[in-house]
């Protein structure tokens, strides 16, 4: 069986675990919690393991985790104390990480391996919503800091063969990511992005699909949605692993004003 690949939507810092009391999360982002919280049981099987690019960690080469029992790196900041002593204490993958090194080796794309890293809070918040009893083996990738598309689209074509390996490939980024833009002046020129972004990434042609996502530039409002493309380029790795086959949008939701959606390919 094939895995689809997917970019998810992680929301912001620890989004849906605010109350202390374990209660349900802002109404803004119940939505996205119950979109994460489906994702396992939508697949057409359940994956033996989980790679996942964040776009919380950059690298001067790709650079893949090989801990067997990784911490977690509260990478936000002023947030409740609670939300400091959250959990998902899920294994590593250290043999998908090293399968993972291996298929970009011989793509031709240095890549090295660490194992001290802890996992950011773009797989930690959505896994403990998508994988609750942390219970599905997880290795970790970064992105490039060159932050090349055309790459990472190439990255994710690399990694395609993971995908007939039970190994779920999964982009955690946000399709709209500008701190500083909330409310109503920023719904009309973020649903003319997203509507763009959208209709480049469900391109029924895939050669052109790779072309105009790699050109996400080209866009309308693209540097008011991404003033820096990190949270943007997971999705480039999921687009290009999904290789030739259909691309769907199975999430949309909005919050603080902005259009934010999430991709399945396969």
């Amino acid at each position: 069986m094939t895995l689809p690949t997917l970019f998810i939507p992680h929301g912001g810092g620890p989004c849906f675990f605010m109350d202390p009391n374990g209660g349900q999360s802002d109404p803004m982002w119940q939505p996205m919690e119950r979109y994460l919280a489906g994702l396992i049981e939508s697949l057409p099987e359940r994956p033996r393991a989980i790679l996942l690019v964040s776009g919380h960690w950059e690298e001067a080469e790709i650079t893949v985790h090989t801990g067997a029992r990784p911490d977690l790196l509260f990478d936000y900041y002023s947030f409740p104390e609670h939300t400091y002593h959250l959990r998902w204490d899920a294994p590593g993958a250290p043999d998908v990480a090293r399968r993972a090194a291996s298929l970009l080796r011989e793509a031709g794309f240095a890549t090295r391996e660490e194992n001290a890293r802890g996992w950011d809070h773009g797989v930690f918040i959505p896994m403990k919503v998508a994988v609750p009893d942390a219970d599905i083996p997880l290795a970790q990738m970064s992105l490039r800091a060159d932050l090349d598309p055309a790459d990472h689209i190439a990255i994710g074509r690399a990694l395609a063969p993971l995908r007939d390996e039970g190994v779920l490939i999964v982009g955690s980024g946000m399709s709209f990511h500008n701190l500083r833009a909330r409310g109503s002046a920023v719904v009309a020129p973020s649903a003319e992005w997203d509507a763009a972004l959208t209709e480049a990434v469900t391109d029924p042609d895939p050669v052109r699909r790779a072309e105009r996502v790699a050109n996400w530039r080209t866009l309308p409002h693209a540097q008011f949605a991404h003033p820096r493309e990190e949270h943007l380029l997971p999705l480039m790795v999921a687009l290009g692993a999904g290789g030739d086959e259909e691309a769907v949008r199975d999430h949309s939701s909005n919050v603080l004003g902005w259009a934010v959606s999430g991709y399945r390919f396969g």
